[in-house]
């Protein structure tokens, strides 16, 4: 027995899912006795006794059950039983001639599902806080944790595939962490910004080759439309939909590789959406953080040695390219036309610089 829990606890520090079968209750002449037990993989693999032959084919099929739901059950094999099942109790006839029966407990043991949190911002932090509350295991993927090879780096890890992943950099890098993040294949991914901020997000990385099926799979705003304000809120509609998507998946009709597709519409330059979405990233941007280089492209840093762009002092204006609003004080700047033009971020800047006669003739 000490073997089987060794193995256990081996398996659940490698994070591999498997199912622990305990026999709980036996009348003789069957061989098992009450307490002994064996793992389950998913390849179907039964490591330890539970009964032998007579017993073995319907743990396996069971176990599996369980570890595909995700849900434990007991397995009872009677006698005179007719195969049935209710309320987490399967019963099936002994098919030994010799007799007996065997009540066997089958526990799933699954590994925490990753939640890779993308940002530096408050929101990242008050998500990550949560999501670990939430029970996920909470990969931090932002500056800090990059190092001097940048964010990329980090969401280039392999721990990506089947994560539930959220991009909260407030406008820093956005297309350059979904770029990295759909090419391999999440559970979940969300976008924490404003309807109109995800569509022209989506614009750019249609531009740089994203098929639309796994743009439709970002879901924009990311969360619960609960009203949420503040980061704290926020992130509260954030885990509360990680949990609904992750239960839904669970359940044999809705296990989906991807969520739905996203809520956001196209972009109109230069006009601003009516309806903003809850989760407008600039009030809940950490002033340091919002103008901070954007280290996934050097573009923002390059863009600050304009010697066209300065920033005035005061008032607010709309960024031609994605519409959202922003403050002159901390915004990018470029200037066409003997105007100036203000915008949230890196991306919407080098939109508006690669085509500014289509951006102002909106604007103007």
């Amino acid at each position: 027995m000490d073997d089987v829990l060794d193995r256990a606890q081996a398996l659940r520090a490698q994070g591999v899912p498997f199912v622990l079968a305990t026999v709980v209750r036996v009348a003789r002449p069957a061989s098992a006795r009450a307490g002994m037990k064996a793992i389950l993989t998913a390849d179907g693999t039964l490591d330890g006794w539970v009964g032998g032959s007579c017993a073995h084919g319907a743990v396996v099929r069971e176990g599996l059950r369980a570890l595909r739901a995700g849900q434990p059950r007991l397995l009872r094999l009677l006698p005179t039983a007719v195969p049935a099942e209710d309320e987490g109790v399967v019963e099936q006839p002994m098919p030994c001639h010799s007799g007996g029966a065997l009540e066997i407990y089958l526990e799933p043991v699954l590994p925490a599902p990753r939640l890779v949190v993308v940002g530096d911002a408050p929101l990242a932090d008050a998500l990550a806080h949560l999501g670990a509350l939430a029970g996920f295991a909470v990969v931090r993927a932002g500056a800090a944790e990059a190092g001097p090879e940048g964010p990329r780096a980090a969401l280039a890890a392999p721990q990506m595939a089947g994560a539930y992943v959220v991009v909260a950099t407030m406008g820093q890098y956005d297309e350059d962490a979904l770029a990295h993040v759909l090419q391999a294949a999440p559970a979940y991914v969300g976008l924490v910004a404003s309807r109109t901020r995800a569509a022209a997000v989506r614009a750019e990385l249609a531009r740089r080759g994203v098929d639309d099926v796994r743009l439709r799979a970002v879901k924009a705003p990311a969360g619960l439309d609960i009203g949420a304000r503040t980061p704290e809120e926020i992130a509260v509609s954030i885990v509360a939909e990680l949990v609904q998507v992750r239960r839904a998946a669970a359940t044999p009709a809705a296990a989906p590789e991807m969520v739905a597709p996203a809520v956001g519409t196209p972009a109109t330059p230069g006009v601003r959406a009516e309806a903003e979405g809850p989760h407008a990233p600039a009030p809940h941007a950490r002033p340091e953080a919002a103008r901070a280089p954007d280290v996934a492209s050097g573009a923002l840093a390059a863009g600050a040695l304009d010697a066209g762009a300065h920033v005035p002092a005061g008032g607010e204006a709309v960024d031609p390219v994605c519409g959202m609003t922003v403050a002159r004080a901390a915004a990018l700047v470029a200037e066409y036309g003997g105007h100036q033009y203000y915008f949230c971020c890196a991306h919407c800047r080098q939109a508006f610089l690669r085509e500014p006669a289509r951006y102002a003739a909106v604007t103007t």
